[in-house]
C-alpha cells in the first residue's frame, strides 16, 4: 500500500484563530460575534441530536467494510485498551486521491452524540488523516482503495460505549463521506441467554423469542431497570433491535429477563446469495455474464421464499466479502459489475414498494435500494454495481397503508431460521454523564 499525506493531526487542546491570527475585538464586533456563534451553536447540537447511522453521502464511495481486524467480516466491536483493531476499507470510484480525514465521537445506547468534550473520550488527538490507499489493477472500473486501522497512536478512545466513526474530505466536517457504528466494550457484568420459541401460539412457528440473565457482580446498581439497558438485535441489523430494561424478576446481583411478550423476534429466512468471485464461469445463481467495456452479470429471477415449510440452505447471515478468484489481491483487482435482480411476483406495483437489502447496503430502504415492476411479466427488478464477491441480499415489502417494511412478504419467517442475535448491555447509573458498554454476548441458533 501507498502512503502519503503531510498534513499532521490535530490536537485536543490547540488554541483556535481566524485566518491563522489572533486579533482583540472590538466591542460591537463581540456582539455579533456573539450571536453568530449562538446561532451556530445551536445549529451544530441540533444536527449533533440527530441518531448517527451507518450511511454512505457520496455516490463514488462504494464497498464499504468495516470490522474488527481479526476476523473479515465481523461485527466492529473491541474492548478497551485491548490492542485489538477495527478495519474500515472503501473504494472510491472516481480514481485518483482524495485528501480523507476522520474523527471518532461518543454515543449515548439510542446514538445520540454523548455530548462530551473529546478530551473525555480521546486519548490523544481529536482526528486525523486516512493515508494508506492504493489504485486498482487489471480492472475495467478503476478505482482507488482505502483503508485506516484503528485505535492507533492518533486516534483511541479512552471509554467504553457507542462510537460513530466519521470520514470527511479536506479535514471539512461538512463534506461527510462514511460514517459508521461500532462499539468499544470494558466487560464487567456476566450474560447468559437462550432462543427459545415464542410464547404466542400463533407466532411459534415464525418467531425466536430470547430469555437471558445478567449478574451484574460488584458493579453498583440502584435501579436496575434505569442503570441497566440490553440491546439485543439480529444478525448485526440495527433495525430489528430491541430494548429490554425491566428484569422480570431480581435474585441478588442476578437479573432475569423472560417476560412473555418481550424480544420476540421474526426468525425471518435463510438470505439468498450469488457469488461472483469469478467473472468467467458461471456460477450459482448467476444466468449469463457479459464482458466487454464493463461487465454484467444476469442473475436468475428469484422466486417468492414465503412457504409454509422451512427450507435450509447455507447462507453468511446478510454479510458479504470481497473476493476474486482469478486474481491475488481482490482488495484492488476484483472488478465491478451491473448486477441485475429480478424477482417474480404477481403482487400489483401500485399497492407497495419493494426493496432489496442486505449488509452491503447498510438494509437501508432508499432510491438505490427500490425495485421496479413491470406488470408485463410479474415480477420486480433493478441493477446494482457491486464489486466481485460473495454477496447475501433479502427482499423487504413496504405496503402504501402502513409504511412499515414487512421481511416476510417475500421471504416467510420460520422459527427454525439459523440466526446470531448480538447482546449488548449498557451501564448508566443516576448522575452518570456517559452510558457505558459493560457487556457482549452472541447468542446462535446455528445447530
Amino acid at each position: 500500500m501507498s502512503l502519503r499525506g503531510t498534513k499532521q493531526s490535530r490536537t485536543l487542546d490547540n488554541p483556535v484563530c481566524i485566518s491563522g491570527d489572533c486579533h482583540a475585538i472590538a466591542r460591537n464586533d463581540k456582539k455579533v460575534i456573539f450571536f453568530v456563534s449562538l446561532i451556530l451553536l445551536i445549529t451544530v447540537q441540533a444536527f449533533a441530536q440527530s441518531p448517527y447511522t451507518n450511511q454512505v453521502f457520496k455516490p463514488e464511495i462504494k464497498s464499504v467494510e468495516f470490522y474488527n481486524s481479526k476476523k473479515d467480516p465481523s461485527f466492529p466491536i473491541i474492548k478497551l485498551n485491548s490492542g485489538e483493531q477495527l478495519l474500515l476499507a472503501f473504494d472510491n470510484l472516481q480514481g485518483g486521491t482524495r485528501n480523507y480525514y476522520y474523527t471518532i465521537e461518543h454515543c449515548d445506547d439510542a446514538w445520540n452524540s454523548s455530548n462530551l468534550s473529546p478530551a473525555e473520550y480521546l486519548q490523544s488527538f481529536t482526528e486525523d488523516q486516512i493515508r494508506e490507499y492504493t489504485y486498482s489493477t487489471a480492472t475495467l472500473q478503476k478505482y482507488t482503495h482505502y483503508e485506516l486501522k484503528f485505535p492507533n497512536q492518533n486516534i483511541a478512545p479512552k471509554l467504553s460505549g457507542n462510537y460513530i466513526l466519521k470520514v470527511y474530505e479536506d479535514g471539512d466536517r461538512s463534506k461527510m463521506a462514511i460514517t459508521q457504528r461500532f462499539y468499544v466494550l470494558d466487560s464487567k457484568i456476566s450474560i447468559t441467554g437462550e432462543v427459545v420459541p415464542s410464547a404466542d401460539i400463533a407466532s411459534k412457528q415464525t418467531n425466536q423469542k430470547i430469555n437471558f440473565q445478567i449478574n451484574y457482580g460488584a458493579l453498583r446498581v440502584q435501579n436496575p431497570g434505569y442503570d441497566i439497558r440490553t440491546l439485543i438485535m439480529q444478525n448485526e441489523r440495527p433495525e430489528t433491535a430491541q430494548i429490554s430494561s425491566q428484569p422480570a424478576s431480581i435474585r441478588g446481583t442476578q437479573l432475569v429477563y423472560n417476560d412473555l411478550s418481550t424480544n420476540d423476534f421474526q426468525g425471518r429466512n435463510e438470505f439468498r446469495h450469488f457469488d461472483t468471485r469469478s467473472l468467467k464461469l458461471n456460477s450459482e445463481r448467476i444466468s449469463h455474464i457479459y464482458r466487454d467495456t464493463a461487465n454484467t452479470v444476469i442473475l436468475l429471477t428469484d422466486p417468492t421464499n414465503d412457504q409454509p415449510n422451512y427450507a435450509f440452505y447455507y447462507d453468511n447471515d446478510g454479510n458479504f466479502y470481497i473476493g476474486n478468484q482469478d486474481g491475488s489481491d481482490p482488495r484492488i483487482d476484483a472488478d465491478y459489475a451491473h448486477m441485475y435482480f429480478s424477482l417474480a411476483s404477481t403482487q400489483p406495483g401500485g399497492d407497495g414498494t419493494a426493496y432489496i437489502v442486505g449488509k452491503f447496503n447498510n438494509y437501508r430502504l432508499d432510491d438505490n435500494s427500490k425495485l421496479d415492476y413491470d406488470a408485463v411479466k410479474n415480477r420486480y427488478y433493478t441493477q446494482l454495481f457491486l464489486k466481485q464477491g460473495v454477496y447475501d441480499y433479502a427482499y423487504v415489502w413496504v405496503p402504501n397503508t402502513t409504511h412499515k417494511p414487512d421481511d416476510a412478504y417475500f421471504e416467510g419467517s420460520h422459527f427454525e431460521t439459523e440466526n446470531n442475535y448480538q447482546m449488548l448491555v449498557y451501564y448508566r447509573p443516576a448522575g452518570a454523564r456517559w452510558t457505558e458498554l459493560v457487556g457482549y454476548q452472541v447468542l446462535s441458533t446455528k445447530k
